[in-house]
């Protein structure tokens, strides 16, 4: 009996000593539980990084990956607003109020649950969750969640934060990059705010994120920082010296760079030697048919694309060496993500694009493309390579739209490894808060955390983290992908959708070469009506019959901006009216 005894504490201890060895010692105190430092970049490809294949130098973001564990199967949601909110709060977006981007939400939808445009009250941040679990919580980049007071970082749960509420903006100066926005709205603690005028957003973000993390150093609690790039969202700008390192890289066009980088990722195991390429939309150019100044201008915009993806690493080296000289390094647990996958958008498409760009003093110049005035974009076609081996890119569903870089580094990460197995960004969030200790349960009125912790994933274990009955659904503009086990369910309207629904092994397939709806009736039954039942449960609407988003963005921008210079016009014309009348009845 007392051998019983003995054997039972004994093993209560192991047990207690592997939990506290899986937090980093987190449940010991406040002080020792791990820092969290959340690194997001802007519309980066699955193969942009040079652990991912790509030819582009990140030996930062290789190393954090180097010493800890790389995502191969890592999904999100195909735009910028709806991969935030999830990222934010382990929610799906519908459920968080931006079912789809505020800009090109059809106005039939304003006023709905799922499309306010913002974060609403029924969901809690990371930060508000770690914040009240005792962390610091700093944000520093681009927000996109809401300019509402209710919605801005300082609102939802962060301490201080310097937050972009756009979809995106100059890199060099405070200045729009559409014209649908009358400026750059930056916020400093909720408060609208000016940039300094040595500007450089990858180098600026960085700097103000050290800034607020040494201002709480004398704490003694650990902090949480959410760093938002601007990299690599139009318009791609770099300085001078990272885009000359490019030199003659993307001469041989995009066909060239997507085999390249099959090949690789190939090499390192990313993806499976015998999973086919995914096939180029079709309507894009030849990169052989085109003329040479035509080349030159597009290899010079991925020549910029690649430089500022150096840029954006090596600052990220900087907030290391940073943290290694505090000597917070060793506590600190890292994640490196992209909100989707690569812009593909070529601006001067929109009418009267061109004319703006030159009322606003954008040059098009190859000489300085990159450098600041510059307005830069690398097209669909070398978003295609970007995205490779994977199909499509930004707002489609396609896996080169979804399936994006993912790593965790750090404190209580062993590495390096893999996981191959399905993880979607509606998980960061409760992986980040098991990793701090801290509970995963919502107060009262507020919406469950509805991902799944990849923690045991990152501890090696073999059990996975989902199981093949288990749905995980995103739809934006009507874009839709639904994962069962290895099988997606998905539907890409036009440009590049052909508006079918269709159904592929993303395990063994992953490029989507092969629609397997006909082959496999009853799963594909099966998995439309998992999708109708989860679109009525979040309240994710049916975008109307023609919807475009460019077309949506457009009507949404004159639409607002009558709303609010209306008023005026019309009274100016009251004004005109009665003024002409008493000059008639003068005469």
């Amino acid at each position: 009996m007392d051998d019983l005894r003995i054997s039972a504490s004994c093993r209560c201890l192991i047990a207690v000593t592997l939990a506290l060895g899986v937090f980093g010692n987190a449940a010991a105190s406040t002080a020792e539980r791990p820092n969290i430092v959340l690194i997001m970049a802007d519309d980066l490809g699955y193969t942009d990084l040079g652990v991912y294949g790509g030819e582009v130098s990140t030996p930062n973001i290789n190393a954090l990956a180097e010493r800890g564990t790389l995502l191969t199967s890592y999904h999100t949601s195909p735009l910028c607003s709806p991969s935030r909110a999830m990222l934010m709060t382990g929610v799906e977006s519908h459920r968080a109020g931006l079912g789809n981007l505020p800009e090109t939400t059809p106005l039939s939808f304003r006023g709905e649950p799922a499309y306010l445009g913002r974060l609403n009250e029924r969901v809690e941040t990371l930060a508000t969750r770690l914040k009240r679990a005792g962390y610091r919580t700093y944000m520093t980049g681009k927000w996109h969640l809401g300019k509402d007071p209710r919605s801005l970082p300082n609102a939802r749960g962060f301490d201080r934060s310097f937050a972009l509420e756009a979809s995106g903006a100059d890199n060099w100066e405070q200045k729009p990059y559409l014209p649908i926005y009358p400026e750059a709205p930056w916020y400093e603690d909720g408060h609208p705010t000016t940039l300094p005028d040595d500007f450089y957003s990858s180098r600026f973000l960085v700097d103000k994120l050290i800034e607020y993390i040494d201002s709480g150093a004398n704490q003694n609690n650990p902090f949480f920082a959410y760093l938002a790039f601007q990299a690599v969202h139009i318009p791609v700008q770099a300085p001078r010296e990272y885009v000359e390192r490019y030199n003659g890289v993307y001469d041989a066009g995009w066909d060239a760079i997507r085999k390249a980088r099959h090949e690789r990722a190939v090499e390192l195991g990313i993806v499976d030697a015998d999973a086919p390429i995914g096939a180029m939309p079709e309507g894009l150019r030849d990169w052989n048919q085109l003329d040479q100044p035509t080349r030159e201008r597009l290899a010079m915009n991925m020549q910029v694309n690649a430089g500022m993806i150096e840029a954006m690493d090596h600052h990220i080296g900087r907030l290391i060496e940073h943290l290694k000289a505090s000597g917070d390094y060793d506590n600190t647990t890292f994640v490196f993500l992209s909100d989707n996958g690569p812009e593909h958008n070529d601006p001067l498409e929109t009418p009267g694009m061109a004319l703006w760009l030159d009322w606003v003093d954008y040059s098009l110049d190859l000489d300085t493309l990159g450098e600041k005035g510059t307005y830069g974009y690398i097209g669909p076609e070398f978003a295609s390579a970007a995205a490779s081996p994977h199909a499509l890119f930004k707002f489609y569903t396609g896996e080169g739209g979804v399936r994006v870089p993912a790593i965790f580094s750090g404190a209580s990460i062993p590495g390096p490894a893999q996981i191959r197995q399905p993880s979607f960004v509606i998980d960061i969030a409760p992986t980040l808060l098991e990793i701090a200790g801290v509970s995963r349960d919502s107060p009262e009125g507020i919406e469950a955390i509805r991902g799944r912790s990849l923690l045991s994933a990152l501890q090696q274990s073999e059990q996975p983290v989902r199981e093949d009955q288990d749905i995980v659904a995103f739809e934006t503009a009507g874009n839709v992908a639904l994962f069962m086990g290895d099988y997606k369910l998905s539907r890409n309207r036009p440009r590049y959708g052909d508006g079918q629904w269709k159904l592929f092994n993303i395990a063994t397939d992953p490029g989507e070469t092969r629609d397997l709806s006909a082959d496999q009736p009853e799963r594909f039954r099966l998995m439309r009506e998992h999708y109708d039942a989860w679109a009525e449960d979040v309240g994710a609407l049916e975008v109307p019959e023609g919807y475009d988003a460019r077309r949506q963005l457009s009507i949404n921008s004159m639409h607002d901006r009558a709303l609010r210079y209306g008023p005026w016009l019309l009274l100016a014309l009251v004004v005109l009216v009665m003024w002409r009348r008493q000059r008639k009845n003068a005469a």
